[in-house]
């Protein structure tokens, strides 16, 4: 019955509910409470509904000082720039309405505009008008020349500078996410922090305006109260000139007073939220830990105290009070920082949480170890330019290659030379080498060695000779036509190399998912016919690494998988799966090996060797393998040396075409002394691509 009954209940009343619902939503109420001020602007109030709304104000502005005083970041308070341009169209808003009641009640006596405004005008002035208008001149002065002026100088040369550093850091948040230090969420909170706090201190600055028109709208209000009220007063309303001038002047000065309070307050909330950049905690707890945690300065402080205690004349007592007290103060803090530790034996001892023991069985896909005076690669503006070579390096390899390397990370090791590094592949070393900081690697593009004076050495990506020269001879060796190299462009080339060499092993079975995860909806239902319908992940893993073995761009995933699915269900050997989705590529191969003249330069194998080849083949269907005698392996090693070298000398990168057969053996034997030289079939040769016959082994 119960249920039943308030079932009943809401059922009748649904609107009402729904609207109390939308009263309580905040954005309806600050709609209401901005509807309210202009309602302010233009129809009269009574006296004690101004009282109300006056001790709204004072109370609201005593809030935002506390709130700026104890947050710990301004970026906590990011609603300030419009919190302060509600509360000065609000006070705006109550002056106009307290003139009103001035200048229509204000013959009637003090009490006509209110008590809030009748008290702090009979406190402040002290039964002297003239004592309030010298202290509400003072307390405009403040506001306005001193908290109001410093705090929008703060705002503004923070927005300056917070916008002109935007660049610099947004460089050093994708410089910390390509070397691994952080991931996608920690850089997209980064980015969103740093969009807020150029957003928050440009508003700062241009909200530090409306404090200052409000000063000045406080003066000329006052100005019209006090004169307007006073000519009323006297000529309406025939009150003599005297307590015409001290009624109105005791109401004016009241109500500037009830609205200056609260500016003030305001300005010194924003005052110290713009000159609280850089401060971590509440400004108390910075205040104690950077002012009073010093003993020397206590020190000083109090000796300072007790010689001005000693100066005739001067009261004793106060500057003694502080000199004992900054002397305790110092003596305490020198006594805790020379204290022992003390450790304290607990009957029920805290366990400390042990790193688990899995985490040692963790391995880092790629890394780079510095030597010790490598470390300002990475620690300085300079050193950025290494991290920002890395990350433009994956952004290269993922758009050549078509899957994402792995971050990289950066660490020093005290046990490599001072300038050297090391290149590690899943903790095994790859590579290493050795740069001069300071100085720049000099190379000869013909290939010979560098005539200038310096350290000659090998250059650690091909072995090519190079020469570390003095930053100053760089001009000369540009002006010789030699090729220039920093130290983190030779690193990051060395690094290329090396990546390029291994993304077969670092395509696991987990990124080979990720990019099916990542095809567009057109292809992922070729994705779900595919895997693992008829081949399995693994499968398809193996393919893709074969592919990427060969320096063969996996971008075109969606025509891979086209290639392993007609292949499939004819072969499960990997081998003939490569063959027939590289067949499937064949524009793709043939576009990325062409010449400068647009045509594929060809260095073809003679029909003796194809015959030899296919002679050598042992075995049957799939499980043949090459069985050559070692002589005639070395003869065919010389042979393509010879013809690669003559198309090399005629500036031509020549791919070596066979037949489909043998494509797969040939490729085996040529990558072991020329691996990268590309060996393609006749199949993968597209009909539109234009050959150029450079060669013939």
């Amino acid at each position: 019955m119960a249920d039943i009954g308030l079932s009943a209940l809401a059922g009748q009343r649904p609107s009402a509910q729904r609207v109390w619902g939308w009263m309580v939503r905040g954005e309806v109420g600050l709609a209401i409470g901005v509807i309210g001020i202009i309602i302010l602007l233009i129809l009269p109030i009574p006296a004690f509904l101004l009282d109300v709304l006056l001790s709204l104000s004072i109370t609201s502005a005593v809030l935002i000082l506390m709130t700026a005083l104890l947050i710990k970041k301004p970026l906590e308070f990011s609603a300030f720039p419009t919190v302060l341009l509600v509360t000065t169209l609000f006070r705006l808003g109550l002056n106009l309405a307290s003139t009103r009641l001035i200048l229509t009640h204000g013959h009637e006596g003090a009490h006509g505009a209110g008590q809030i405004i009748k008290a702090f005008g009979e406190l402040m002035m002290g039964g002297n008008y003239i004592i309030g208008v010298i202290v509400f001149a003072i307390l405009v002065i403040v506001n306005f020349v001193v908290v109001t002026k410093g705090s929008g100088r703060i705002a503004e040369v923070a927005a300056r500078f917070t916008l002109d550093s935007m660049p610099g850091k947004q460089m050093a948040i994708d410089a910390d996410l390509s070397s691994g230090l952080i991931d996608q969420e920690e850089a997209k909170k980064r980015r969103k922090e740093l969009e807020q706090e150029s957003t928050f201190f440009g508003a700062m600055d241009g909200a530090s305006k409306f404090v200052r028109g409000d000063a000045v709208a406080g003066l000329i209000i006052v100005a019209i109260n006090i004169v307007g009220g006073f000519l009323i007063g006297v000529l309406q309303h025939k009150i003599p000139a005297g307590e015409a001038a001290t009624t109105y002047t005791l109401m004016t000065i009241g109500d500037g007073l009830v609205s200056q309070v609260p500016a003030l307050i305001i300005s010194i909330a924003a005052g110290f939220l713009v000159s609280k950049a850089g401060v971590e905690g509440s400004a108390n707890k910075a205040l104690v830990v950077q002012l009073a945690m010093n003993p020397i300065s206590l020190g000083m402080v109090s000796a300072l105290s007790g010689v001005i205690a000693l100066i005739p004349a001067m009261p004793k007592l106060p500057f003694l009070v502080l000199a004992v007290a900054a002397g305790f103060l110092a003596w305490r803090r020198t006594v805790q920082e020379n204290a022992p530790e003390v450790v304290l034996e607990t009957t029920a001892p805290v366990e400390q949480e042990e790193e688990p023991i899995s985490n040692a069985l963790a391995i880092d896909d790629v890394k780079i170890e510095l030597g010790y005076g490598l470390l300002a690669l990475i620690n300085d503006l300079d050193g950025r330019k290494l991290t920002d070579q890395i990350r433009a390096l994956r952004k290269t390899l993922a758009a050549d290659f078509g899957f994402v390397m792995p971050p990289v990370r950066i660490l020093d090791n005290m046990r490599l030379a001072t300038q050297g590094y090391a290149i590690r592949i899943k903790e095994m070393e790859c590579g290493a080498g050795e740069v001069r900081i300071g100085s720049l690697m000099a190379m000869d593009p013909r290939g010979g060695q560098v005539e200038l004076p310096g350290d000659h050495v090998r250059e650690p990506a091909f072995g090519l000779p190079a020469t570390w020269i003095d930053e100053a001879l760089k001009e000369e060796a540009t002006f010789r036509g030699y090729t220039i190299v920093d130290p983190a462009t030779v690193l990051t080339t060395h690094l290329t190399e090396i990546l390029k060499d291994n993304m077969s092993d670092l395509l696991s079975y987990a990124e080979v998912q990720k990019l099916l995860k990542d095809l567009g909806p057109e292809q992922k239902k070729l994705a779900d016919d595919v895997v693992p319908a008829i081949v399995t992940g693994t499968s398809l893993q193996r393919v893709l690494q074969a592919l990427l073995r060969e320096r063969v761009s996996i971008r075109d995933l969606p025509t891979i998988l086209e290639g392993v699915a007609e292949a499939a269900p004819h072969t499960a050997s990997i081998t003939q799966l490569v063959e027939a989705v590289r067949a499937r590529l064949g524009r793709q191969l043939c576009w990325a090996n062409r010449g400068d003249d647009g045509a594929l330069p060809i260095v073809t194998l003679s029909p003796d060797w194809e015959v030899a080849f296919s002679e050598a083949l042992v075995g049957q269907g799939e499980d043949k393998q090459l069985a050559m005698a070692p002589s005639k392996l070395q003869e065919f090693i010389r042979g393509v040396r010879e013809a690669f070298e003559r198309a090399a000398l005629a500036g031509d990168q020549p791919v070596l075409l066979t037949s489909p057969q043998i494509r797969p053996f040939v490729r085996s034997i040529i990558e072991r002394f020329r691996g990268q030289t590309v060996v393609m079939s006749q199949n993968e040769v597209h009909p539109k691509a234009r050959l150029k016959t450079v060669g013939q082994v």
